[in-house]
């Protein structure tokens, strides 16, 4: 078990070329968490069938909520009075 992630990667490539993509998504994962930090028993012994990708477009980094909701308690804030547009930035 002593791959190498370029080993990982031209294996991952192969399995992808067969239409193997699980195989291909199993390599792929063990390669992240390789370059995460991992030992190579780790990343050989993680299982990884619960991991779900995020989707792009998503919303923010980490999370998979696709619109911003405020806290709670949050008001908006007064809207500015229309006719006072202008007055007190010059002096005369």
């Amino acid at each position: 078990m002593s791959e190498t992630i370029a080993e990982l990667h031209a294996a991952m490539e192969a399995a992808a070329a067969a239409l193997d993509f699980e195989e291909a998504r199993r390599l792929r994962d063990r390669i992240t968490l390789l370059r995460g930090g991992a030992s190579m028993e780790d990343a050989a012994a993680a299982d990884l069938s619960g991991l779900e990708r995020q989707r792009p477009g998503a919303m923010g980094l980490g999370t998979s909520q696709q619109r911003v909701t405020p806290p709670p308690g949050w008001t908006p804030p007064p809207r500015p009075d229309p006719m006072t547009r202008g007055r007190g930035t010059r002096r005369r």
